[in-house]
């Protein structure tokens, strides 16, 4: 029987796993070791001069464990699995999702570089943007998901340091507000502006669809990035973040890794194989349960606006419809809706919810709430919220495994109280 015809979710339970090595363990140990020891110091001396780029590989030759800083059994079975769902060549796991956006970041950026990115975006992700690698001299222009490829085009060469730009980031579908990014017009984008001697780097946050609703290197990404922490991790017990794209790009995301010390553990890595098995199951259920529970705001007297992609085939705008239909094969399980009022009751009803749970986070079990603008994107600038409809009445709602009934009570008893 061919396994690698078969579909990730059947290959999450075994690959890159041999049973024989480990004592016929079924399950993958949890390698609990900073250093490996070599069999002879010439062996030690290979794997270095791999690790370290000194020398090309070998035909069938692999790099050898060395040091859990540079890799790690549990980091690269996880990882070789993380790779089949975005059918990606390599991959890095992260301690956290920020620190794989800023590691990607800081490797392929320099001072003086430009940078596009799409708003709005996490709010981490924008405080770095707009903080820190200011004080690196990086410069970022962003723009909204109503702008044409025309328009963005134009917003770069108004900054005067078009030559410069070295990296389009993008997030999509956005946090919170679910808006829309076409993909496919950045890698035209990027490819605009890309020369023989400087090719622009596309990213992609991932993290609202994961890996099994969204493929961004299909349509021209060059990095994936994730929060493993959210569907990826799935049960809010674990911090972790994960980069995917080619073997180049990511030997050098990796080398940056190693320096920065960043890298995912043992039992992070355990955690996140251990997820894997259920990933698509659990998103599923989710996605399921969150085209109830839309179906519930959509016709409830307190609920003013809902933002969810299930709603685009039916009333979205053809660009939109066209992105849609191109870039997903799920709706998803987060949405965001507008309550009628402002933050009193938005606060009113936050504080009421029973089942659900007032935190922030995304992509777990449970069904969790937050209100992004004075939350999660509590460090954007006021006037920049308000157009990208970042309001006082917005609430966010990360849709769980949970009976979706008993989320639609609780969201209806919550609405009662204001």
């Amino acid at each position: 029987m061919d396994t690698t015809k078969m579909q990730p979710e059947s290959l999450m339970m075994s690959y890159g796993y041999k049973p024989s090595l480990s004592e016929g363990a079924i399950k993958c140990p949890i390698f609990q070791t900073s250093t490996f020891v070599f069999n002879t110091a010439m062996e030690g001396k290979r794997f270095f001069e791999l690790a370290y780029g000194l020398r090309e590989k070998d035909a069938g030759e692999e790099l050898g464990l060395i040091y859990s800083r540079l890799n790690n059994p549990d980091l690269e079975i996880l990882e070789n699995r993380l790779c089949l769902w975005d059918q990606a060549e390599d991959c890095a796991v992260f301690e956290s999702g920020m620190s794989a956006i800023s590691t990607a970041m800081m490797e392929f950026m320099v001072p003086g570089d430009l940078l596009l990115y799409s708003r709005p975006v996490y709010g981490g992700t924008d405080h770095f943007i707009n903080h820190f690698l200011k004080k690196l001299t990086i410069d970022a222009v962003g723009f909204y998901a109503t702008d044409t490829k025309e328009q963005i085009i134009e917003r770069i060469e108004a900054t005067g340091k078009a030559a410069r730009l070295t990296m389009i980031h993008i997030e999509t579908p956005a946090n919170p507000t679910n808006a829309l990014i076409d993909i496919e017009m950045c890698a035209e984008i990027k490819n605009h502006f890309s020369t023989k001697e400087k090719q622009v780097i596309l990213s992609v946050d991932n993290t609202y669809m994961g890996p099994v609703w969204q493929h961004p290197l299909k349509h021209g990404a060059d990095l994936v990035l994730y929060s493993a922490t959210k569907y990826i991790g799935g049960h809010s017990d674990v911090i972790a973040g994960a980069c995917l794209g080619s073997k180049e790009l990511m030997a050098r995301v990796k080398g940056l890794r190693t320096f920065l010390g960043n890298m995912a553990g043992p039992w992070t890595g355990w955690l996140l194989m251990r997820s894997l098995e259920t990933l698509k199951i659990r998103m599923e259920q989710a996605a399921l349960n969150a085209s109830h529970v839309a179906r519930f705001l959509e016709n409830h007297a307190k609920v003013e606006k809902i933002y969810y992609l299930g709603t685009i085939p039916k009333n979205g705008s053809a660009r939109d419809k066209m992105i849609y239909s191109r870039q997903f094969s799920s709706s998803g399980a987060m949405i965001a809706f507008d309550i009628k009022g402002g933050e009193a009751e938005a606060f009113r009803f936050l504080d009421s919810l029973k089942l659900i749970k007032l935190a922030v986070s995304l992509g777990g079990t449970e069904s969790l709430a937050e209100h992004p603008q004075t939350m999660t994107h509590a460090d954007v600038p006021m006037e920049d919220k308000k157009v990208m409809h970042i309001t006082e009445k917005l609430i966010r709602l990360s849709v769980g495994v949970e009976h979706y009934n008993d989320i639609i009570a609780d969201i209806g008893q919550a609405l009662d109280q204001i």
